[in-house]
């Protein structure tokens, strides 16, 4: 086809349109605390741009949950909150991330202690090969939180505690982590994380592999570990985000849509690419 004067026009505004319709609209800014924020995160994946211009504060004592369809970016932004792409080779991340002020790119940052600082739970249980007790212990051991064998029992038996899992698994706490059932082993990486005493928690679709009993048992345990953690969740469960988060960040082909609380998110959400994704237009 022929491109006259007109048609030409016609086009550039359309991709001006497109550039406008991805504009963060809502809050960026939490109403807690501030544990860490995030300014012009751009990911890239070789020559391919996997975020685009993220910008992101996360509070103390409050779970925000990173929604929208696959393959939009969620977990990308959340593996930038610990380094976790640095894994990645082909991987290159820009932008300015800060841990109570603190930034975590920095050349002086240990690495090791940074994911000590903001834990991670993965989609999938993963318990090391090592008793229940030593899975929890590990982390105190290797960073000296615990100056005692007593001091660390206390703390394994708080972390469980925590975790809701104390009470199952008392009685035999020196057998293998992987001996527990699926629900069992995914609050054992919680109690895990937390034993380590970290201000963030990160939780990558910590119930998708999970049954409905064992999914309710890990909400509500969420529901109670965000009094005295911040907590960054990556879920594909809409009734999950409105169950357990305060604040929900809509993705979208690598773009941060719109923020803002929970429950205003899913009633009247602002963007028309949100409405599409909470009304099930798209997916």
């Amino acid at each position: 086809m022929k491109l006259n004067g007109k048609n030409m026009k016609n086009i550039n505004q359309h991709n001006v349109n497109q550039k406008e319709e991805f504009k963060t609209v809502g809050s960026i800014n939490t109403s807690k605390d501030v544990v860490m924020s995030v300014k012009d995160c751009n990911v890239f994946y070789g020559e391919n741009q996997a975020l685009k211009n993220i910008n992101l504060e996360v509070g103390k004592s409050e779970v925000i949950a990173l929604i929208g369809p696959s393959g939009c970016g969620k977990s990308t932004f959340l593996r930038c909150l610990n380094r976790l792409n640095d894994t990645i080779d082909s991987c290159r991340v820009t932008g300015e991330f800060s841990l109570e002020g603190e930034n975590i790119y920095s050349g002086d940052m240990d690495v090791v202690l940074l994911r000590a600082r903001v834990g991670m739970v993965f989609q999938k249980p993963n318990p090391f090969p090592k008793s229940i007790y030593e899975n929890v212990a590990y982390g105190p051991k290797i960073h000296g939180i615990t100056t005692s064998k007593r001091e660390l029992d206390e703390l394994v038996d708080l972390s469980l505690d925590r975790a809701g899992l104390l009470d199952e698994v008392k009685d035999r706490i020196h057998s293998p982590g992987t001996s527990l059932s699926g629900g069992q082993q995914q609050r054992l990486c919680i109690a895990r994380a937390i034993a380590i005493k970290p201000d963030v928690i990160l939780m990558d679709e910590p119930c998708s592999a999970l049954d409905p009993i064992a999914t309710e048992k890990i909400e509500g345990l969420i529901n109670e570990l965000k009094e005295n953690y911040a907590i960054v969740m990556v879920t594909h469960s809409m009734s999950q985000a409105a169950r357990v988060s305060q604040r929900a960040a809509y993705f979208h082909l690598g773009n941060l849509i719109e923020v803002g609380d929970t429950k205003k998110i899913f009633e009247d959400p602002e963007h028309e690419l949100t409405k599409n994704y909470i009304y099930g237009r798209t997916g």
